[in-house]
């Protein structure tokens, strides 16, 4: 977290025209996933001794209808399509040549550079620990859960990566490109369930996410502006979500569970879509008393400090809370059962616990999520300049296919890795990533390699000087 000095400064030198209510609702969002899934985990013991961890959804299904509030992460993809929108924009007026790995690059080193480092701690504990024999309990647990919030990453990856070509076609058809969107995640749908065609629902991963990364846009040029819009949103998006679920095959939980046949999460479904089309109506229209909450300074500098670690956190969470119940079984601290009055009354101590580590493990970590300041490109060419910079200008052309086919190749390790785990690395476990069966190394391999390559895809620059 940064200083409270900094985060004074930071503060202070806010400028007005700042939506400070979108970087609340991105606080707020991450926030609210991190507490659910402290919440939500179950670990009960067999008789052999070895752990297991449940859903608390699945023991108290009457709990599913919370997630129609809790799920909330489509409000964090809807916060990023109006960052995107707004740090694209701004990059294509300064930049000198093609901005696409430009932007690639800003927005990617602050996810990118703590989830490398995440994955390079989880990956050489998990090995060392399969190489000397130990672990506990609950080991081969943790190594494959640890990995399932990387399904974040991946798909926020494609939004960055997808956030230029939409861009455009929503600056042309506004709305229409949004329901564009719909129309295709509802099409995967019947062409799933009605017409049983095989993989297609692996499509609505882009299609749902994308739709709700639209209205991000939508919220940057103020066509969510007046009070009518917002509610319109919300009140056919929850309508919608309801039939289908009470019409059509889709389960009540909009977080994925255990056993089910069809996930809403996973792959996205259009209920979903709907689900999160209300959620973004119901936080639009929050709007007015959110940004006089976080007007207040003491607010604002919480928001500065906990968006100054919020990937961070949001990385390790899983880990402290993990930790948090191997200690307890190490200790023979009874568990009681998923649900019941013991149960809930121990749950406040884990999740204290669990924040505890949390922030040490964030006190740890934390430097690797500040960006690098990039310094300005050369101005553009005359009929004076060097010879020797036109190779350069040749390079930056070059650099957005490289970043392009970077950020791919870190998108399927980094979602290949969420599905796969960190557990049997050298039994070659495998994973089904879309049609593709996958193994953790391989998928470390992929999501550095693409790593690298955004990195190197928009190298600093010196200023040059002209020829006079």
């Amino acid at each position: 977290m940064p200083s409270n000095t900094r985060v004074s400064d930071l503060a202070a030198a806010t400028p007005t025209t700042r939506d400070r209510y979108i970087d609340l609702l991105r606080v707020a969002s991450l926030g609210t996933v991190v507490l659910g899934h402290w919440l939500m985990a179950a670990v009960t013991v067999d008789t052999d001794g070895r752990a297991e961890v449940g859903n608390l959804l699945a023991v108290e299904p009457g709990l599913q209808l919370l997630t129609w509030v809790l799920q909330i992460m489509p409000v964090f993809f809807f916060v990023g399509g109006f960052s995107h929108a707004l740090s694209y924009r701004s990059l294509a007026r300064k930049a000198d040549g093609p901005a696409y790995a430009a932007f690639l690059r800003a927005r990617l080193q602050r996810l990118l550079r703590p989830t490398m480092v995440f994955i390079a701690v989880w990956g050489a504990g998990a090995l060392a620990v399969q190489l000397l024999g130990g672990g506990g309990p609950l080991t081969d647990v943790a190594a494959r859960l640890v990995a399932q919030p990387l399904w974040f990453i991946g798909i926020y990856l494609a939004m960055v990566a997808f956030t230029p070509p939409l861009l455009r076609l929503h600056e042309r058809y506004g709305w229409g490109a949004f329901a564009a969107l719909v129309a295709a995640a509802a099409g995967v749908d019947v062409l799933r369930f009605a017409a049983g065609v095989p993989f297609v629902e692996f499509l609505n991963f882009a299609f749902v996410w994308l739709a709700v990364h639209q209205l991000g846009f939508l919220r940057a040029d103020g066509r969510l502006g007046t009070p009518a819009v917002p509610a319109a949103l919300a009140i056919a998006g929850l309508a919608s979500a309801a039939a289908l679920v009470v019409f059509g095959p889709y389960p009540l939980s909009m977080v994925g569970m255990p056993g089910e046949k069809i996930s809403n999460m996973s792959p996205p479904t259009a209920a979903l879509l709907c689900h999160g089309m209300w959620l973004v109506g119901a936080v639009e229209l929050l709007r007015g008393p959110g940004t006089r909450l976080v007007n207040r300074p003491r607010v604002w500098r919480g928001v500065i400090a906990a968006n100054g670690v919020a990937m961070t956190a949001f990385l390790w969470h899983l880990t402290a809370m993990l930790g948090v119940y191997g200690v307890l079984l190490a200790l023979d601290v009874p568990l009681p059962a998923p649900a019941s009055a013991a149960w809930w009354a121990q749950a406040p101590l884990r999740i204290a616990a669990a924040a505890v580590v949390t922030a040490v493990l964030v006190a740890l970590f934390r430097t690797v999520e500040q960006p690098t300041a990039t310094k300005p490109t050369a101005t553009k060419p005359t009929a004076t300049e060097p010879a020797t910079d036109r190779p350069a200008r040749a390079a930056r052309r070059v650099s957005g296919p490289v970043a392009a086919l970077g950020v791919t190749l870190a998108l399927f390790g980094v979602l290949g890795l969420s599905m796969v785990g960190f557990g049997g690395l050298l039994e070659g476990h495998t994973a089904l990533l879309v049609a593709v069966r996958v193994t953790a190394p391989a998928a470390v391999v992929m999501a550095a390699a693409g790593w690298l390559l955004v990195e190197a895809a928009a190298p600093r620059h010196r200023r040059r000087m002209r020829a006079r």
